[in-house]
């Protein structure tokens, strides 16, 4: 791949423009692995870690959510169900 000098311009075939782009996307994303410490022999594993750890994460944060709800509604039918006990007297005198 030898590109044709104009007149301080390049001059390269699509083919070569593409395989050049190519090149530089993969030597970029190589860059950007060993800039985070994902690369090497265990960068797949770590990178299955990290999915299943975000993937914990995010059934802790639906189940919290879930308690907190079902939390909040046990509160509110047990204090319907005591204003209807002190209603109908069923503790003894009530309001």
């Amino acid at each position: 791949m030898t590109p044709k000098r104009l007149d301080d311009m390049l001059q390269m075939s699509e083919s070569e423009f593409e395989e050049l782009l190519a090149r530089a996307a993969q030597e970029g994303a190589r860059r950007a692995l060993v800039d985070a410490g994902l690369d090497g022999r265990e960068a797949a594993l770590d990178i299955r870690d990290l999915r299943a750890l975000l993937e914990g994460i995010r059934l802790m944060r639906r189940t919290a959510a879930q308690t907190i709800i079902r939390m909040l509604s046990a509160g509110l039918i047990l204090t319907l169900l005591a204003g209807i006990a002190l209603k109908l007297k069923l503790f003894g005198e009530g309001g």
